[in-house]
C-alpha cells in the first residue's frame, strides 16, 4: 500500500471509529448500571460544589434512561462523525476543549442538581459546525452549516428554560463553548479557492481573456490561430537552430513489398 493510499485509509479509519467509539462508551456506561445494579448519577455535573467539578468529564457518560440515551445516540454519531470528516485536523482539540468548557460552564450556570448526559456536547458540536462554516466561507462548510441547520435548527430552543426537567443551562454552556470554539480555532480549515483576480499582483491589461473586449465592453474573442500548413512528405525539410547549424531531413518511403514478404 503506497503512502497515498495509506493516508487515505487512516483518514476514513478515523471519520468513522472515533464517533462509533463515542457511542459506543455510553452505551456501555448505560449496560453497566443496569447490568450490576449501579447509579451513576451522582458522578455528574453538581454545580458549585468542589465534588461536583468532577462531572466534567464523567456526565457526559452517564444517561438517565434508555430515552435519553437514544435521543442523544444519533445527533452524537451524526456531528461528530461530521467533525472528523470537515475538520479532521483540529477535531481533537474541538471535542477535548468543547468537552472542558462545556462542563466548567455548566458547572457555573447550573441549577443545584445533577445534570447528566451527552447533550452538552452535542450542541458545542452543533454550535462549532453552524457557525465555523459560516466563518470560513468554503461553500462545502457552508453547506454543511445549512445542513446542521436544517437539521438539528430545533435544538436552539433547548437552551432555553422551557422545561424544567431539561438541563438547558449545559445545553447554553455546549452552545457558546461551540461558538467561541468556531471563532478561536483557524488553523487546519480549508480555505476557499482564490481566482486570478483576487491576487493583488493582478493586471488586467495582461490577462489574455480580458483583453478579447472593446474599449466599450463588447465582447470580441481573438480569432483562432491558422493551422499550419501540411509538410510534403517527397520534399526535403530544414531547421536552422540557434546556433547557425543545419539539420537536414530526407524522408525515403516504405518498401511494402519487401515488409510483407519478410512476415
Amino acid at each position: 500500500m503506497n503512502t497515498q493510499k495509506r493516508t487515505a485509509f487512516e483518514f476514513n479509519l478515523t471519520m468513522i471509529v472515533w464517533p462509533l467509539l463515542f457511542v459506543l462508551a455510553i452505551w456501555m456506561v448505560f449496560w453497566f448500571e443496569l447490568r450490576f445494579g449501579f447509579d451513576f448519577n451522582r458522578f455528574g455535573v453538581r454545580p458549585h460544589t468542589i465534588k461536583g467539578l468532577r462531572g466534567i468529564l464523567f456526565s457526559p457518560f452517564i444517561h438517565g434512561d434508555i430515552q435519553h440515551l437514544w435521543h442523544n445516540t444519533l445527533p452524537l454519531l451524526i456531528l461528530s462523525t461530521a467533525l472528523f470528516y470537515f475538520y479532521s485536523r483540529i477535531a481533537w482539540r474541538v471535542l477535548l476543549f468543547g468537552f472542558l468548557v462545556t462542563g466548567i460552564g455548566t458547572w457555573l450556570l447550573g441549577r443545584p442538581s445533577y445534570h447528566i448526559g451527552a447533550s452538552g456536547v452535542i450542541y458545542m458540536l452543533f454550535g462549532f459546525l453552524f457557525l465555523k462554516g459560516i466563518l470560513a466561507r468554503h461553500f462545502r462548510l457552508m453547506a454543511l452549516s445549512f445542513v446542521v441547520v436544517f437539521v438539528y435548527g430545533s435544538l436552539i430552543w433547548y437552551a432555553a428554560p422551557i422545561d424544567p426537567e431539561i438541563s438547558w443551562e449545559g445545553h447554553l454552556s455546549g452552545l457558546f463553548a461551540g461558538f467561541g470554539l468556531a471563532v478561536i480555532l483557524k488553523q487546519g480549515i480549508v480555505q476557499p479557492p482564490k481566482y486570478k483576480w483576487e491576487y493583488p499582483n493582478y493586471e488586467e491589461e495582461e490577462d489574455e481573456f480580458m483583453q478579447q473586449f472593446d474599449e466599450d465592453g463588447n465582447f470580441s474573442p481573438k480569432p483562432p490561430p491558422e493551422p499550419e500548413p501540411e509538410l510534403n512528405p517527397d520534399a526535403d525539410r530544414t531547421q536552422e537552430l540557434e546556433d547557425g547549424i543545419h539539420v537536414v531531413y530526407n524522408f525515403k518511403p516504405l518498401d511494402t513489398t519487401s515488409s510483407s514478404e519478410n512476415l
